[in-house]
C-alpha cells in the first residue's frame, strides 16, 4: 500500500510539474512535441494525438519518430558533428505534407500525450530546447519561430520556472484544503504541564527530565517540533528552561546536531537488525525529545503478558525492575533492554500500589496499548473556512519549506549523509493503511521538496536552466546549444550518482 501511494503521489506531482512547463510554453506559442507521464523508452503503454480534429489513441505502440530530417551538405551527404552523429533539422512544410495522412509526424503543432511504462517521472518535450529528450544535434542550425530557443530570455525563464512554480502553488493549495477539510490540531507546549522527556544525548547537555522550555535563542517554541527544529536542525545554542520553580539557562554544544544524527542512525540500524531477525517486529522511532507523560493502560491485548497478570485498563505503570518514577518513554526504553526475559512491573490501580512479574517476548512488549500522550493535555483544534484555510495553508507551507532548506546544514555531514534515502525512504513516509489526510499531507510535502530540489542550480534540473538564463540576462550572452548539451550530460550523471547513492542507502538498510 505504501508503494501504491508513492507512485500515485509522484505521478500526480510530475504531471502537475510538467503542466507548468506546458502552460507557459503554449502561452508563448512554443510547440510541445510530447507530454508523458512516466518514461517510455522504445514504446508507450498509451499514446494519443489530435489529428484533423479527431483523437487517435494507440495502446502498447512503438514510439513515433520526431518530425526531423538530416542536414545535408552541398553534395547531398549528411552532415555530422565531431562525434560522427548526424545533425538534424525540423522537416519543412513540404516534407511534412508529403507524409501519409495517418503519420503523426505530419502534425507537429499538436502535442502527443502518453503514458510510459517506467513508473517514475515524466517529461514535457519542448521544441527547440536541449533537455533530457534531445541534444544539440537534434536542433536545426537556425532557430524556428515556434521553438523555445527563439523566444526572448524572459519568456524562456517563465517556461522553465513554470514547473517549480506550479509544484509550489499546488503544495500550498493542498495544505489549505487539508485545513479546510480537517482543521488543525496542535498540542502547544504551554499546555504540557508535566514538562518534557529528554533522551540521554540531551541530558548530557544539561537538561533534566520534566524541564519546561521557555525560550530558544530568545524565541518561544510553540510545539515540540519547534524544539527539534531550533536545537537540532538549526543548531541554536541558548536555551532557557523552567525546572521546578527555578529558571535555568543552558548552552548547547556545537556538535549536538551531529551527535543526535549519529545516535538516531545507530538506533535505526539496531531496529533494522531486529526486524530482519523477526519479520513481525514493529520498528520503533527514536525520541530525542517527547512529552513527559505517565504510562496509563488504555487496553490490554488478549493473550499478552499483561493479560496473564490480570492487568487492567486504567492501570498506571510507574516502574520496571525496581526503577521507579518513570515516564512512558522511559518505561518503553527500559522494557526494550529485556527481550525474551522476565521483568517486574510496578503499577497503581485506583491509588493502590501493585506489582506483577511478566515474561515479555522477543519484541519486548508487555501486551498493552497505552493512552496517547495527547489525551493528558488540552488539544488546541481550529477549524477553517475556505477563505481562512488558503492563507493558513500558504503560511504553513512556507514555514515547512524554510525548515526543509535549513535541514541541509545537517545533510552535508557524515551523519546526515547516512540518513539520506531514495524511493524506499519516501514510501515509508506514507502509512501502511490508506488514510486520505496522511496521503494529501505527504503529497503536499513531496511537492514542496520537488519544487526546492528542482530549483537547485544543477544542470539537467530546472535550476540549472535558470542559472544559465540568469547568466544570459546579466552578460547578454547566450550559452551555446553545445554547451547546454555538455552541461546537461554532466548534470544527468551527477543526478544519477545521487539517485544511486540515495537508493543504495535504502537497499543497504534493507539487507545490512
Amino acid at each position: 500500500m505504501q508503494w501504491i501511494q508513492l507512485i500515485l503521489a509522484l505521478s500526480l506531482l510530475v504531471v502537475i510539474h510538467e503542466l507548468g512547463h506546458f502552460f507557459f510554453a503554449r502561452l508563448f506559442k512554443v510547440r510541445v512535441e510530447k507530454f508523458y507521464m512516466f518514461f517510455n523508452p522504445k514504446f508507450s503503454l498509451v499514446r494519443a494525438k489530435k489529428i484533423n480534429g479527431k483523437w487517435q489513441v494507440k495502446f502498447f505502440a512503438p514510439n513515433v519518430d520526431a518530425p526531423i530530417a538530416p542536414v545535408l551538405d552541398a553534395v547531398g551527404n549528411e552532415k555530422k558533428d565531431e562525434k560522427g552523429n548526424p545533425i538534424y533539422r525540423p522537416m519543412t512544410d513540404d516534407e511534412l505534407r508529403a507524409l501519409p495522412e495517418d503519420d503523426w509526424r505530419r502534425y507537429p503543432d499538436n502535442t502527443e500525450w502518453g503514458i510510459g511504462w517506467v513508473p517514475f517521472g515524466g517529461y514535457c518535450a519542448i521544441a527547440g530546447m536541449v533537455d533530457e529528450t534531445k541534444d544539440a544535434t537534434d536542433l536545426a542550425s537556425e532557430p524556428q519561430p515556434w521553438e523555445f530557443r527563439a523566444k526572448n530570455v524572459w519568456q524562456r525563464l517563465c517556461i522553465i520556472i513554470g514547473g517549480i512554480f506550479v509544484n509550489f502553488i499546488a503544495a500550498l493549495l493542498i495544505f489549505g484544503m487539508i485545513f479546510f477539510c480537517w482543521g488543525k490540531s496542535t498540542l502547544p507546549l504551554s499546555h504540557v504541564t508535566s514538562g518534557l522527556y529528554y533522551s540521554p544525548v540531551l541530558l548530557e547537555e544539561g537538561f533534566e527530565q520534566g524541564d519546561k522550555i521557555l525560550t530558544i535563542n530568545g524565541v518561544v517554541p510553540q510545539e515540540i517540533g519547534d524544539v527539534v527544529q531550533y536545537v537540532v536542525i538549526e543548531g541554536q545554542r541558548d536555551v532557557v528552561v523552567v525546572r521546578d520553580k527555578d529558571t535555568v539557562a543552558l548552552t548547547m554544544s556545537e556538535d549536538l546536531s551531529k551527535r543526535c544524527m549519529a545516535i538516531m542512525n545507530e538506533h535505526d540500524a539496531q531496529e533494522r537488525e531486529k526486524a530482519r531477525a523477526d519479520k513481525s517486529y514493529q520498528k520503533t522511532k527514536y525520541n530525542l525529545i517527547y512529552y513527559y507523560t505517565p504510562f496509563v493502560i488504555d487496553s490490554v491485548v488478549p493473550g499478552g503478558a499483561a493479560s496473564y497478570a490480570a492487568m487492567q485498563k486504567g492501570d498506571s505503570i510507574v516502574g520496571v525492575n525496581g526503577l521507579d518514577g518513570l515516564c512512558y518513554v522511559e518505561i518503553t526504553n527500559e522494557l526494550a533492554k529485556h527481550p525474551c526475559d522476565s521483568v517486574t512491573v510496578d503499577f497503581y490501580r485506583a491509588g493502590e500500589p501493585l506489582q506483577a512479574r511478566l515474561f515479555i517476548g522477543d519484541q519486548a512488549k508487555i501486551g498493552v496499548l497505552a493512552r496517547h500522550p495527547f489525551s493528558f493535555f488540552e488539544i488546541h483544534h481550529e477549524d477553517y473556512t475556505l477563505l481562512q484555510a488558503i492563507p493558513a495553508g500558504i503560511e504553513y507551507g512556507w514555514d515547512f519549506l524554510m525548515s526543509y532548506v535549513k535541514q541541509f546544514r545537517v545533510i552535508f555531514t557524515k551523519e546526515g549523509a547516512q540518513s539520506v534515502g531514495g524511493f524506499g525512504a519516501i514510501s515509508n513516509m506514507f502509512p501502511e493503511t490508506w488514510n486520505w489526510y496522511s496521503f494529501w499531507r505527504i503529497t503536499a510535502i513531496i511537492s514542496l521538496i520537488l519544487a526546492f530540489m528542482n530549483f537547485l542550480p544543477i544542470p539537467a534540473l530546472d535550476g540549472g536552466y535558470i542559472l544559465f538564463l540568469l547568466w544570459e540576462i546579466i552578460t547578454r550572452r547566450k550559452p551555446s546549444d553545445k554547451f547546454l548539451e555538455i552541461a546537461n550530460t554532466i548534470g544527468f550523471w551527477l543526478l544519477l550518482a545521487l539517485m544511486i547513492y540515495a537508493n543504495g542507502n535504502d537497499i543497504f538498510k534493507a539487507f545490512f
